[in-house]
């Protein structure tokens, strides 16, 4: 076993692996851009070293800095996680030459799966079954769409040398296929350096499922049984769950050795990943085997009751796998679901910004638990525009599916993040909705359940507006001098009635709430319903959160209301509600900032293309110019039709967020 292993990856997998590494008794050493100079995944380790730039491309894509790196600390292996150089041959190799373990298969191995067209070839040799398409060298644009007519619409343009869901397009007419196709080819070169894209027959209602294997340097090889990666949105996971819904023994060990099959064919040692696409029939065809651990491997550690980052090391130290398939064994359900810094209302438009208040629930990391949370972000730090708005992994087991969403469920209404938009309110109607909750799963789920996924916005409840005003009446009382009566504002007269109005704005606008009180006697009144009154604070965590109960008529409620300014974020029942307090006399004098006609970026990023000169006339969701941030395209649109004023930035443009970028008259 080694004793010395830089982690050549950042965030949740840099501190998982650290956290495995220190019970084998392994030192680790960490690499950090600028961008994460204090993160979690630094001082989780025994050292540290700077590599470069916040941009990937100049810190964790610098194969060279990495190497040497290790080698100047006197590393023995390379762990590298997953994204950045995980699946790069090239990396691999040189870590070979250089006489240091890479934690992962051969260099052969990679180059093999690579290409998602090269692979498809060898599949087909090995006899695993494929989906019909065209895999080939040839990528004249002209010739592509030739392809796609001869397989039949719908058909999916996917970057050969992709993964993650970048470079990926549905096509359903010969129509619409250039753009997709240039579309396609640009996120391919800006994510994987390589613009080369493979066409195959788009399947109807399909499922994605995914078999865990393992090979040591022995030739020994198993599946750690499958995991069910349907529900996804831009062809990206969102949940992740162990076992497959309604999965027989018979099919799973069909393509548990078909999996096998695939990676004996490329001499495959280490972890890796087989997916399969699968048709309502339960026939099943290879998609692309991922060459590294998976963001979602937990799911079948909880399952199993096994440390799969134990086994890679083990394995890349030259040890024979611990288990044969024989002796393999799974119990219950798990279920994992990926926290982002994104908007669900605006097409899951990644968020970034500082995470004010962060709360998780109880929990055991890196363990077989009941609730176990994977997370490689602090309170305090920040969601930037250079890498995956991931901000962790909520993993629970439960002793079937319907206790796992139960347990899911819980786990979502602990989970209290301030500082940016999350997907928390998101995933917890989907552990509740009916398809899901059924297991009726397939990779369109999300846009087939849009209207009860993601409702319009609801106005704030009662326990939330009063919950707010609580929360406020406890900052003014916190903010004076307990020796100065005179400067008190909670309303106390020596003799009387006192009124007090405050408006807060929700979503749907604002909402009046009027404090009625007559010496200790309060009464809180909202939409014409009054309410007994009375709240304390529950208990101070050192946090910026206050957590409150409160009296509200005839209901006792508990909730934490994060305030920031005029803000009050406010958590209670499993769900957050966003209020602002409208002052008046504050705001009296504030102007008109928004120019009319302007188009604004919703976060920071590139301009990629422009589509659009000064002069043209244009329509109503006519995409007007395309930005890049966090490794995904965002075509802005035009909200009505105009003619192009302005066009305020260029291709290569770097934008902040809230930049206007074009105006229309």
């Amino acid at each position: 076993m080694f004793t010395t292993l830089l982690i050549a990856n950042r965030g949740e997998i840099a501190c998982r692996v650290a956290a495995t590494a220190r019970r084998l008794g392994i030192r680790t050493i960490a690499v950090y851009s600028d961008a994460d100079a204090g993160a979690k995944h630094v001082v989780s380790c025994d050292a540290a070293v700077h590599i470069g730039a916040s941009a990937a491309r100049e810190s964790y894509l610098k194969s060279e800095t990495i190497l040497q790196a290790a080698l100047a600390h006197g590393a023995q292996a390379i762990h590298p996680g997953y994204g950045f150089l995980s699946e790069n041959a090239d990396f691999a190799s040189a870590c070979a030459k250089a006489g240091i373990s890479f934690v992962g298969p051969p260099a052969s191995a990679i180059a093999a799966m690579g290409s998602k067209s090269a692979s498809k070839t060898l599949m087909e040799k090995a006899g695993v079954p494929l989906v019909p398409g065209y895999h080939g060298d040839t990528q004249e644009a002209e010739f592509l769409k030739q392809q796609a007519g001869l397989i039949g619409y719908p058909v999916m343009i996917k970057a050969s040398a992709g993964g993650g869901g970048k470079g990926m397009r549905v096509v359903t007419s010969a129509d619409d296929f250039a753009s997709a196709l240039a579309s396609c080819k640009r996120e391919s070169a800006s994510s994987f350096n390589d613009d080369r894209v493979l066409i195959e027959r788009y399947v109807q209602k399909p499922r994605h499922i995914e078999i865990q294997v393992f090979a040591d340097s022995h030739g020994n090889a198993v599946y750690l049984f499958e995991r069910d990666c349907s529900v996804q949105r831009r062809h990206q996971k969102v949940i992740e769950e162990a076992p497959a819904p309604g999965m027989t023994e018979e099919r799973r060990r069909a393509m548990g050795e078909a999996a096998v099959a695939a990676a004996r064919a490329v001499n495959y040692v280490g972890a890796g990943t087989v997916e399969f696409i699968v048709e309502p029939s339960d026939r099943f065809y290879f998609m692309e085997m991922n060459t590294r651990l998976q963001v979602e491997h937990p799911v079948t550690e909880m399952i199993s009751g096994l440390d799969l980052v134990e086994w890679q090391l083990r394995v890349a130290s030259g040890e024979a796998l611990p288990l044969t398939q024989e002796q393999l064994t799974r119990c219950g359900h798990s279920i994992e679901a990926r926290i982002y810094a994104e908007n669900p209302d605006k097409n899951f438009l990644p968020s970034v910004g500082t995470l004010t208040y962060l709360a998780l629930p109880p929990h055991a990391a890196f363990s077989n638990a009941d609730i176990r949370v994977d997370g490689g972000v602090r309170m305090g730090d920040t969601i930037s525009p250079f890498y995956d708005p991931m901000i962790a992994k909520l993993i629970v087991w439960g002793a079937d599916r319907d206790q796992a969403r139960a347990r899911m469920v819980q786990a979502l209404a602990q989970t209290r993040v301030v500082g940016v938009h999350t997907n928390v309110a998101f995933l917890t109607r989907l552990m509740t909705d009916q398809a899901f909750a059924a297991g009726d799963l397939d990779t369109g789920l999300i846009e087939q359940q849009r209207a009860t996924l993601l409702p319009a916005p609801a106005p704030a409840s009662h326990e939330a507006l009063a919950l707010a005003v609580a929360a406020l009446l406890l900052c003014e009382t916190a903010a004076v001098s307990d020796d100065d009566p005179w400067a008190r504002t909670d309303g106390w007269r020596l003799n009387g009635l006192h009124r007090r109005v405050f408006s807060l704005l929700d979503q749907e606008g604002a909402r009046s709430c009027v404090l009625h009180r007559q010496g200790i006697d309060q009464v809180l009144e909202m939409d014409g319903e009054r309410y007994a009154f009375g709240w304390r604070l529950a208990k101070d965590d050192n946090t910026p959160a206050l957590n409150i109960e409160l009296t509200l008529g005839n209901l006792a409620v508990t909730g934490t209301v994060v305030p920031r300014g005029e803000r009050f974020d406010v958590f209670s029942s499993g769900a957050m509600t966003a209020l602002i307090l409208k002052d008046p006399l504050k705001h009296a004098a504030d102007g008109q900032s928004e120019p009319a006609g302007g188009l604004t970026a919703p976060m920071p990023g590139k301009v990629i293309a422009v589509h659009v000169a000064v002069g043209d006339k244009v329509k109503r969701g006519q995409a007007l110019l395309v930005m890049e941030a966090m490794k995904m395209e965002h075509t802005i649109a035009a909200p009505g039709e105009g003619t192009v004023k302005e066009l305020l930035y260029g291709v290569g443009d770097q934008v902040a967020e809230g930049a206007a970028l074009i105006t229309l008259a």
